[in-house]
């Protein structure tokens, strides 16, 4: 049984950092400009490991113009070097609180801007803040969201039918059921395993079962799925490459490493979304 892998880089750029900062959240206002030079740095790793990926691009990052905020050139060779690229709305927006137009806009604008850019269909979503968790269906409730949002709010289902109104096909999702939020509190860390793909709102999604990152949680959870089958979702910012936590180089390498030789014995597969569609709709 092989198992699969599929990893995200969410760049972000400075419309990323604009937007923690109009939310009122932390963040470092050098992280746009690290973007670049870092994501050349992944690209490399990547064509060293021969392992494929899916780059989430705020939308406005494609558009002509300059850093911090646009590198359309270095978008262009993240899909000339095989690797898919997606959609991480326009400007990095919170999603639960947009409204239904607004949320089309966005998802209408990115995708239009991206492909565009690099000359082929984006179909791939990813949001911004993994936000929206709220799903009661798969027994998912925000509180916050709920609390932030009294009417109308985005969740789940909501964004999946915007996205499929919209022509994308594919998303990330980060819903997280109950049963394994206590099991979390329970053992006093995150508990999870592989995945499977899933329709919802007519968009085929995956959902994050990871925290974000390649330390030893991450390394375990690609070994467990090369073990049992299913897929690992394991994603992280390129501006953290250098940060020193569970992002970095540091912890990258080994990481991509140990993906190689899995791949190398035919037990796992990297897979890219569009992969995972298509795999979907022919079953």
């Amino acid at each position: 049984m092989t198992g699969r892998l599929l990893m995200f880089w969410d760049y972000d750029t400075q419309w990323g950092t604009d937007a923690d900062r109009a939310r009122g959240l932390p963040g470092s206002a050098a992280s746009g400009a690290r973007e670049f030079e870092c994501t050349d740095r992944l690209l490399e790793l990547h064509a060293r490991f021969g392992v494929t990926a899916c780059f989430a691009v705020v939308g406005a990052a494609a558009l002509p113009g300059e850093r911090p905020y646009h590198d359309p050139g270095q978008i262009r060779r993240i899909h000339q070097a095989g690797h898919e690229v997606a959609s991480h709305a326009f400007q990095h927006e919170w999603l639960p609180a947009l409204r239904p137009a607004a949320l089309d806009q966005t998802l209408r604008r990115s995708r239009t801007a991206i492909e565009e850019c690099i000359g082929a269909p984006v179909t791939s979503f990813v949001p911004p803040y993994n936000q929206p968790f709220d799903y009661p269906a798969g027994l998912s409730f925000s509180r916050s969201e709920r609390r932030q949002v009294r009417h109308g709010r985005i969740d789940v289902p909501a964004l999946c039918r915007a996205l499929d109104r919209n022509g994308y096909t594919f998303c990330r999702v980060a819903y997280r059921p109950v049963h394994l939020r206590l099991a979390d509190r329970v053992r006093g860390r995150r508990v999870d395993g592989p995945v499977r793909v899933e329709r919802i709102g007519g968009v085929t999604c995956c959902r994050l079962n990871s925290a974000g990152g390649f330390a030893a949680d991450a390394v375990s959870l690609v070994e467990r799925a090369a073990r049992e089958g299913g897929i690992a979702v394991v994603y992280g910012h390129p501006h953290s490459l250098g940060a020193g936590n569970s992002q970095d180089e540091r912890w990258l390498v080994p990481f991509l490493a140990r993906v190689q030789a899995l791949e190398s014995a035919g037990r796992l597969r990297s897979v890219r979304p569009r992969e995972l569609v298509q795999e979907d709709r022919a079953a």
